[in-house]
């Protein structure tokens, strides 16, 4: 079989499964396998060995099945670092780069040294780009003992062990032995009980812990601020990401918290962080 023939199998086995970016994935799928995409368009005819073209094959059944692509390859990118993905953590999204602009933007001005406590933190895509770009010192704080592994894992790969402390814990529970935080974070779970009832193929795969947030999405939002608001220095940044139509009751959850918020919307025009400088 040559490159371009295994090539098309792929494109066409996952444009029939309805894949929207089935080129692309194609190629991922054929570069894990041991096929650059480069020697495809180089040498289209060029021969695929069996060994490959078995492991291309196995992948894609993957795929079909509805796993997502980023649990295949093992690695996902976020603000330009790698992150280690798999079952058992949430996948990095693009979505989420707004609330580390948001939080990178402030520590930059921020007087005196900068430290984040970063709050449901999964695979550390956060609390590790913010430790990354700003200098900052971060306790990164997750729950769950397999996203927990996957977030030590990263600490590793983007070389910020001196400047990240992981702790395997209750995102809920009281931090205060670390002092006052210059920015608290967190993507906690926010999908209603609406929103789980009719989640995309690939996102069933994703741990619920990391998704569910209550009947009305809202239920870490009332406990983190209540539980934490009070662990930010005095001006200090709460920012939290939130689910689509959530800013207003979010947002009110701030003011009950003593915290006058704003909001900012993400590439796509959805509201997508809420966040608040203490006074």
């Amino acid at each position: 079989m040559e490159n371009r023939e295994l090539l098309r199998e792929l494109i066409c086995a996952l444009s029939d499964n309805g894949t929207e970016n089935a080129g692309f994935e194609a190629n991922q799928l054929l570069e894990l396998s041991g096929i650059p995409r480069m020697k495809v368009i180089t040498d289209p005819r060029g021969q695929v060995s069996e060994e490959a073209a078995d492991n291309a094959r196995a992948y894609l059944e993957r795929r079909l099945s509805g796993e997502p692509l980023q649990y295949i390859l093992g690695e996902w990118e976020f603000y330009g670092l790698p992150f280690k993905v798999g079952k058992g953590v949430l996948i990095p999204r693009q979505d989420t780069e707004l609330l580390v602009d948001i939080t990178k933007e402030f520590l930059n001005n921020f007087p005196g040294g900068e430290s984040v406590l970063d709050l449901c933190a999964g695979s550390g895509c956060i609390g590790i780009s913010l430790a990354k770009y700003c200098n900052a010192e971060a306790v990164l704080v997750e729950k769950s003992p397999e996203a927990f592994e996957y977030l030590r894992r990263n600490i590793a790969l983007n070389g910020v062990e001196e400047k990240c402390r992981a702790v395997l814990g209750d995102c809920l529970d009281e931090y205060s032995e670390y002092g006052e935080f210059s920015a608290i974070v967190s993507n906690p779970p926010y999908l209603t009980i609406s929103d789980m009832k009719n989640l995309q193929r690939e996102v069933r795969f994703e741990p619920e812990i990391a998704l569910y947030g209550g009947d009305d999405g809202l239920d870490f939002y009332r406990r983190l601020l209540k539980v934490h608001a009070k662990n930010v220095k005095k001006n200090g940044l709460f920012a939290v990401e939130i689910g689509i139509g959530e800013e207003k009751p979010v947002m009110e959850i701030f003011r009950e918290n003593g915290l006058e918020p704003s909001c900012e919307k993400d590439l796509n025009g959805i509201y997508r962080v809420v966040y608040a400088v203490k006074n």
